[in-house]
């Protein structure tokens, strides 16, 4: 069991609040107690890297409104599944910078907030976490995932290197970046060439989706190795020196039953600690959706209550947090800082 609170990680900023992926939405999240603001980069076609969840933007900007950037439009491959939409890597950024940012899910979230904001850069998203470090009086942290990053290489936009100049740039590079910063990526060929071609000295996370996926970059190489085999005790000896952590959903910590009820622990926690490395889990959203269903709320007479409404995200926060992982991405900062500070989250 961990002895000292878990991280709380502000998964796109606070986006269960405000559109994913604003500034509006990165501060939020600090003000709420985030430890780290959570975000993706992709780049632009002139290589300058931006915060989108996706390099394609038609659901969560008004590009569609934009009949010059909507007549982008194309079907493109990414990561083995064919998307179609309107590409980062097809607009420069004073074209980006046209657009507005949208909510991803608005049925849940509502569209009250849908055009307020730009897609921000990282340079600004730098500035940001710098300027709220000031003002609150502690470090906050980035954590910073590179998306898609062999199907951007292949499109002549390796994300790499850019993400270091953006955080050398920014100061974050050296001792304040070691504890500042950390990077994560679902392709382990990335996180290797950032430690061991670029040699960047910050922390690395492998993230994971499921234990039978396997990575993008591996399906490109012709490798069929999965996520399981990858954080199996074998695996992770052989990332030895690149990780300094991983990163699965939360259903490979403490799977679903048949009922929709949470199981019991798998071994991923375990092996990981015994290697050294630490557990960052995600994504943790309080909406009835996403709950396990005996933690969604209900009505007085048991009746379920609209998948909108917010259950106890507490009790599945406590579960993981017994489990062993040290680290939360989550949508919804405030709701899991008060989690993780309760006694019962450490059996307390």
């Amino acid at each position: 069991m961990p002895t000292t609170a878990a991280l709380v990680l502000g998964h796109r900023g606070a986006s269960g609040y405000l559109p994913e992926h604003t500034l509006a939405a990165y501060e939020l999240a600090a003000r709420q107690g985030a430890d780290h603001l959570e975000l993706d980069l992709v780049p632009t076609r002139d290589g300058v890297l931006v915060a989108r969840h996706e390099n394609d933007i038609w659901g969560t900007t008004d590009v569609a409104d934009h009949p010059e950037l909507a007549a982008r439009r194309r079907r493109a491959v990414v990561d083995g599944k064919e998307v179609d939409g309107v590409f980062t890597e097809d607009l420069t950024l004073e074209e980006l910078r046209t657009v507005r940012a949208r909510e991803r899910l608005p049925a849940l979230r509502g569209t009250e907030h849908d055009g307020e904001w730009p897609v921000p850069t990282f340079a600004e998203i730098i500035e940001l976490r710098a300027r709220l470090s000031d003002e609150l009086g502690r470090r906050i942290g980035l954590y910073v995932e590179l998306k898609h990053p062999t199907h951007l290489a292949a499109a002549g936009l390796p994300l790499e290197e850019r993400l270091l100049a953006d955080l050398e740039a920014g100061g974050l590079l050296g001792e304040e970046g070691r504890e500042a910063v950390w990077v994560q990526c679902f392709e382990p060929g990335s996180l290797r060439t950032l430690r061991e071609r670029l040699g960047s000295p910050l922390r690395q996370v492998l993230l994971a989706t499921a234990f039978d996926d396997v990575p993008a970059d591996l399906v490109a190489a012709g490798e069929r190795r999965t996520y399981a085999e990858l954080l199996s005790p074998e695996g992770l000896r052989g990332l030895e020196g690149v990780l300094t952590g991983v990163g699965p959903s939360r259903t490979m910590v403490l799977p679903r039953t048949p009922e929709g009820a949470l199981g019991e622990p798998t071994s991923l926690v375990a092996d990981a600690h015994t290697a050294g490395l630490v557990v960052h889990a995600w994504t943790f959203r309080a909406e009835n959706r996403f709950l396990p269903t005996p933690l969604r709320s209900t009505g007085p007479d048991g009746s379920p209550r609209p998948d909108r409404q917010h259950g106890d995200l507490a009790a599945e926060v406590r579960a993981h947090l017994a489990a062993g992982v040290d680290g939360i991405f989550t949508d919804h900062p405030d709701l899991v800082v008060q989690a993780v500070r309760d006694p019962r989250a450490f059996g307390g």
